[in-house]
């Protein structure tokens, strides 16, 4: 998602993130346990995406550690921590580093507390956890989130209901685009709303969460967890991909996410182009292209994206 935010960052509309926090692997996983808060590394990303302070703010707070106990943290995840420790609550930290860090937008949590993601896969078995659930080597079947929570933030539910346009993506599938639509009242808002859904289609399958499956797939299981079809329009690369990066990508036993056809019959527009970003090391969408994507889809429709 962080990468569709720093596309949006200058954009002419009202930007609202909301993002899952259900984290435990990394400095977001120690964290996470040692002081008993929902994790911080994504929400930091997309507040950094969207930051308005000057660069050096992002370089300094994306900044980790490599030595002693502090290693392996960033300094941003840190502060997220000792706001949360200050202010009392993960909810209000975010919303004050939103102000601190002049966010263009806004960066809110789907959920405030500690949210564990329940995996089960197409065998019966289930995953406790991101990092069990990516390293089980299954494919997945369904997600689950504990506990179970039935209202999003008061803030959330309103961007929720005024916006004119709500994306999904890019990101992992099971464990970032799907979380939020676990709790109930994003569910029933993001189905009840008129606005316009779109959801963005990954480069590359994600090892151990998306083996194999092709767009159709990743759409599929989005709206099985939607409970109802909801998306009005896909965007998805259509370009050549470098062969250093495919086979860099395959190694790892990951595919191009390809649309072969079969959403005619749906509804769905499919919008495709060349969306890579060809000065990257890794295979990721191209930020301003894909903001400039978003933003006309916004405009077309006069207002804020969530």
């Amino acid at each position: 998602m962080s990468c569709l935010l720093a596309g949006l960052r200058e954009a002419p509309v009202e930007v609202t993130a909301v993002v899952s926090v259900s984290d435990d692997g990394g400095s977001s996983g120690r964290l996470r346990k040692d002081f008993d808060m929902a994790p911080p590394g994504d929400i930091r990303n997309c507040l950094l995406a969207l930051s308005g302070q000057e660069p050096l703010w992002a370089r300094l707070l994306d900044y980790r550690f490599q030595e002693s106990e502090l290693a392996g943290h960033s300094l941003g995840n840190l502060l997220i921590t000792a706001l949360t420790r200050v202010t009392g609550d993960f909810d209000l930290a975010i919303r004050e580093l939103n102000r601190l860090l002049h966010v263009q937008g806004r960066v809110l949590p789907a959920n405030g507390g500690k949210l564990t993601l329940i995996g089960t896969h197409t065998d019966g078995t289930k995953s406790t956890g991101e990092g069990m659930i990516a390293r089980s080597g299954k494919p997945i079947a369904s997600i689950e989130a504990r506990p179970r929570i039935d209202e999003p933030a008061a803030d959330v539910a309103q961007a929720i209901e005024e916006a004119d346009l709500i994306v999904f993506g890019p990101g992992s599938l099971f464990t970032s685009i799907i979380p939020p639509l676990l709790i109930e009242g994003i569910r029933r808002r993001v189905f009840e709303s008129p606005a316009h859904k779109v959801y963005i289609a990954n480069i590359m399958t994600q090892p151990g969460e998306t083996d194999d499956m092709g767009l159709v797939d990743h759409l599929d299981a989005l709206e099985r967890h939607a409970g109802d079809p909801i998306i009005d329009q896909v965007l998805a690369h259509d370009g050549s991909i470098p062969d250093d990066l495919l086979a860099s990508y395959s190694r790892q036993g990951s595919i191009p996410v390809v649309y072969e056809g079969g959403l005619e019959h749906r509804e769905i527009r499919v919008s495709v182009a060349d969306l890579i970003d060809r000065g990257a090391t890794s295979a990721r969408h191209h930020s301003e292209i894909l903001g400039q994507m978003i933003c006309d889809l916004a405009l077309a429709g006069v207002g804020k994206t969530v």
